[in-house]
């Protein structure tokens, strides 16, 4: 279990918000983490994964014409992404990973690009990041930093992590 991932659920939990997710590259690996906190059933309320295009377009609201110009590796369809499922999945803040894993570049991108976005009241975030290594270092680096921005978007403080001699 990653330790973003419990500090994100105790996050909402105190501040009474649900969490979504919709993935691409990551396929899934979010929501797992989220899920596999002890009372995640409290605040997760589901996740889209969606690799192919239509799906983004049909079930996460995305602009088929802007998958059309620009892909599915882009900023504005990471924040499409995280808005749409927080529309369909009900929940206050959703987070979404796009991006190319490899081995081979997509959409004119290389390998390694990735871009997350959180989507919230408050409005919607968009990163682009670079990360290096193979399709399982990419993807499993996406997925740590998609749950700590979306545990930075929650309020409250962020708890040092655990030492061994506590």
């Amino acid at each position: 279990m990653l330790h973003g991932a419990a500090e994100a659920v105790h996050r909402s939990q105190a501040a009474g918000l649900t969490l979504g997710t919709a993935e691409s590259l990551t396929g899934g690996m979010v929501a797992s983490a989220l899920a596999s906190v002890p009372g995640a059933s409290a605040v997760l309320r589901g996740a889209v994964v969606a690799y192919a295009n239509d799906v983004k377009a049909r079930l996460l609201a995305v602009d088929a014409s802007l998958l059309a110009e620009e892909g599915s590796v882009a900023g504005r369809v990471a924040a499409q992404m995280a808005e749409g499922a927080r529309s369909c999945l009900g929940a206050d803040v959703a987070v979404s990973t796009t991006g190319v894993a490899g081995p081979d570049p997509h959409d004119g991108k290389p390998v390694g690009t990735v871009f997350i976005a959180v989507a919230s009241a408050s409005g919607t975030a968009v990163e682009e990041f670079l990360f290096t290594g193979d399709r399982a270092a990419i993807r499993r680096e996406a997925c740590e930093t998609a749950v700590s921005m979306l545990t930075a978007a929650l309020p409250g403080e962020q708890k040092p992590p655990r030492t061994s001699y506590e």
